[in-house]
């Protein structure tokens, strides 16, 4: 079992930056491939980045890809998202997501992953 919480959301300004944070409980982490996945206002979950139990290899969706960075540290138990050059079409709920994977790689497909956090809000003020 791993437990996920998310944090670091909140309202910003178009152009600013936002760290997330998920934090894991449970021994299974460095087992996991991790995600960041959104979810805007009437519109369907998507897929935003991944990251390897490792951490060797990652994957970002076209939108984010340049802008977005995600990171881990499997002794923390932790993931991270650092986003930068905020825009409102950032705005929504994002949820860090794991699943247990055999192989160090990526998993951008949501119906993989096992294990989801409740959500942290973020809103980009234009």
């Amino acid at each position: 079992q791993v437990q996920l919480v998310e944090s670091g959301g909140g309202l910003v300004q178009a152009g600013d930056s936002l760290r997330l944070a998920c934090t894991a409980s449970g021994r299974t982490f460095s087992s996991c491939a991790m995600g960041w996945f959104r979810q805007a206002p009437g519109k369907e979950r998507e897929f935003v980045a991944g990251i390897s139990r490792t951490g060797d290899s990652s994957y970002y969706a076209a939108s984010v890809k340049g802008r977005f960075t995600i990171s881990r540290d499997n002794a923390k138990n932790k993931e991270y998202m650092q986003m930068n050059s905020l825009t409102p079409d950032d705005t929504a709920v994002y949820y860090c997501a794991a699943v247990q994977t055999p192989a160090d790689s990526v998993v951008s497909d949501q119906k993989r992953y096992t294990y989801w956090g409740q959500g942290t809000q973020v809103t980009v003020s234009s």
